[in-house]
């Protein structure tokens, strides 16, 4: 998924899927204005007709990769 590198606020666990009420990780905000949210896997099923109506697209799915900062070395 493309990602706007554009000042947006982080998503937070708030943030539920507009599809089926996961955590939301990617933000689309359409040209029409609005925004949908979406948990990873919605937002990848959904990325290619998401591309032709969002005038950006917020992914924040790197973070269910990364280690936490409180994680010791043995866990990263």
């Amino acid at each position: 998924m493309t990602t706007v590198l554009t000042p947006a606020s982080p998503l937070t666990a708030a943030d539920r899927c507009d599809r089926c009420g996961a955590q939301a990780y990617v933000r689309v905000v359409l040209l029409s204005g609005g925004e949908l949210l979406f948990c990873a896997h919605h937002g990848r099923k959904f990325e290619p007709e998401l591309k032709k109506i969002a005038a950006e697209i917020q992914d924040e799915t790197e973070r269910l990769t990364a280690a936490p900062a409180s994680a010791s070395e043995e866990e990263r």
